[in-house]
């Protein structure tokens, strides 16, 4: 099986923690990222072989579901999603803006993905529930019709969760919201 990430979202920290917990040791996977966001919700990121990952979201799933607010499990991810998360995207040559919003942390990891398996673009930052009360957004760039595709693609792909919450394609931001955002 291939390299997977999977992530939980919960409603409380107890919770969370408690979960990522029966995660590790119900598969051989790594923890990636595991803390408290915004607002006290608490998420945990974890990577390793698909089958792996896949049977630690569904022991955190169902065994502590009461809490739970989304999850998803990526076999083979984008690896531009990675630099996105961290901040460390080196983007060149920007064209048109896309903005995409969600109301949890786990959805706008699936959009980027989404997005950036479907258009050629460059994912520029994927915040995930950090001082914003519990959403997330994503930025990316790219041609004009690149950026649309991406965009409407993961908003479709969200939407169905009801996790999608705004987007927006700007074709040629000006140079000083370039400076504001990069």
């Amino acid at each position: 099986m291939g390299k997977a990430i999977g992530m939980v979202e919960y409603k409380t920290v107890s919770a969370g923690v408690t979960a990522a917990d029966a995660m590790v040791k119900t598969a051989q996977v790594d923890i990636m990222e595991a803390q408290t966001v915004c607002p006290g919700k608490y998420i945990a990121v974890i990577s390793g072989d698909l089958s792996a990952v896949n049977a630690a979201v569904e022991t955190a799933k169902v065994q502590y579901g009461r809490h739970l607010i989304n999850s998803f499990v990526l076999g083979n991810p984008h690896a531009s999603i990675f630099p996105a998360i961290y901040g460390a995207t080196e983007v060149e040559g920007v064209a048109a803006l896309g903005i995409l919003e969600t109301y949890d942390a786990s959805s706008i990891i699936v959009a980027a993905d989404v997005a950036a398996k479907t258009a050629v673009v460059t994912l520029m930052e994927l915040r995930i529930a950090r001082g914003m009360c519990g959403k997330s957004y994503l930025m990316l760039t790219g041609e004009v019709a690149a950026v649309e595709a991406a965009i409407e693609k993961a908003k479709r792909e969200i939407g169905a969760d009801g996790m999608y919450l705004d987007s927006t394609v700007i074709a040629n931001p000006d140079g000083k919201i370039w400076q504001a955002v990069l």
